[in-house]
């Protein structure tokens, strides 16, 4: 499967300077910028630096970066689900996962999150494809946020929601561990239904719950 890639950018104010919000970024570039200490919620700052010049190398891994000046501040990362877990079961080529979203201590509360997600979805490049991404509240930072687990999943479900990612049901084990944790699902306009059906069979292993 061919996988379109689309380079967009556009700047923010920020303070009396300004924000980069671009992607999807390719490796080239990526590499000329370094990470902000502070995005180490998945792994220490370089070794997520490495991680994701590694998805931009893939066929159809994507970084979606905000950064000021050269130093990133904030990214999504889309990819194919990892070969352990139940989502690439159905070894479909058109089902991409959301795997990760970051934004440096001090640039959140001015919308990066949103602008990220926005920008990996412009001119129609994930229409051909199912995006899925899963919310676990273990994952979420709930101490230096102030939020409870309730208000950081409703945060969430709104951010994902600004691409029309909606809540899906499933039986995955981890997912239902937690009433907080949730799979959300954006089908592309372009997506056949055998493939919607194919992601109905990977979101449910007991067939009677569909």
């Amino acid at each position: 499967m061919e996988h379109f890639k689309q380079y967009h950018s556009f700047t923010i104010p920020y303070q009396d300077s300004e924000l980069v919000v671009e992607g999807p970024v390719p490796s080239d570039r990526l590499r000329t910028y370094d990470m902000h200490p502070d995005l180490d919620a998945f792994r220490r700052p370089k070794e997520q630096f490495v991680a994701l010049v590694e998805i931009s190398e893939l066929p159809e891994g994507r970084i979606i970066l905000a950064r000021h000046g050269s130093q990133i501040v904030g990214y999504v990362t889309f990819h194919y689900p990892d070969e352990l877990e139940r989502w690439s079961e159905g070894q479909m080529e058109d089902l991409i996962e959301l795997g990760a979203i970051e934004v440096a201590d001090d640039y959140r509360g001015v919308g990066l999150g949103k602008h990220m997600i926005r920008t990996a979805f412009l001119g129609d490049q994930l229409e051909n494809v199912i995006t899925f991404t899963t919310e676990y509240y273990w994952h979420w930072d709930l101490e230096k946020s102030g939020l409870n687990v309730w208000q950081y999943r409703e945060m969430m479900e709104k951010l994902m929601k600004c691409v029309d990612m909606v809540w899906f049901a499933t039986d995955d084990p981890e997912i239902c561990s937690h009433p907080a944790n949730c799979l959300m699902v954006r089908i592309g306009k372009n997506v056949p239904l055998s493939s919607v059906e194919q992601f109905d069979r990977v979101r449910f292993r007991q067939r009677f719950m569909y």
